[in-house]
């Protein structure tokens, strides 16, 4: 009966750290994950010295769960998504995410001793959609100003894209993208972008 007892209270309590989570508000939710990431690097001697795996690791638990890939990778190819087939977009959706790994991972082994300023989250409560304006501040040198754009995805909230001072990661790469897409179309595009992350 203990055994039993014990079993409920432990999926109760998994059950309201479930709920904690999916009650985050947006800029909770970046400061929670920014805070976390960087604790780590402090900790963590192999990341500080370089060690890719190790960054990569992070990133890959840290941070991308945090996004929507889904959302991102069609505003990202806008009019070209719904040209491709199921392949292409399957493809495409796993090598843009495979880049917007190896960005993270190597933003974060140039971590030093920045620290990040949050902005008072500006919404009103019933509002979807967000921006979290952060400012990250450099040890002799300018403050650069990095906003997080987040929609609420059912209960929790994900990224679909990051502006830093001013410019748009989803506008800067549909850019490039559609170049690309231009001169070798949607399966240069893809095999391009296999090619960086190998």
């Amino acid at each position: 009966m203990n055994s039993i007892i014990k079993c409920l209270l432990g999926i109760m309590l998994m059950a309201s750290t479930q709920l904690a989570l999916a009650a985050i508000g947006p800029d909770e939710l970046v400061k929670s994950t920014a805070e976390d990431v960087l604790t780590i690097i402090k900790k963590d001697k192999d990341i500080q010295n370089g060690d890719q795996k190790k960054v990569f690791a992070l990133a890959e638990e840290k941070i991308l769960p945090n996004f929507n890939f889904d959302r991102v990778c069609r505003m990202v190819l806008g009019k070209h998504w719904h040209r491709a087939t199921k392949e292409q977009q399957a493809a495409f959706q796993q090598e843009f995410r495979s880049l917007l790994l190896r960005t993270y991972a190597t933003a974060l082994s140039k971590y030093r001793n920045q620290t990040i300023e949050y902005k008072p989250l500006r919404s009103q409560p019933g509002d979807t959609d967000v921006t979290v304006k952060t400012e990250i501040v450099q040890p002799g040198g300018q403050p650069v100003a990095v906003d997080y754009a987040l929609e609420k995805n059912g209960d929790s909230w994900k990224v679909y894209d990051i502006v830093i001072e001013g410019v748009s990661l989803v506008t800067n790469y549909r850019s490039q993208f559609s170049n690309e897409i231009k001169q070798s179309g949607m399966d240069g595009l893809i095999e391009k972008l296999a090619t960086k992350n190998k």
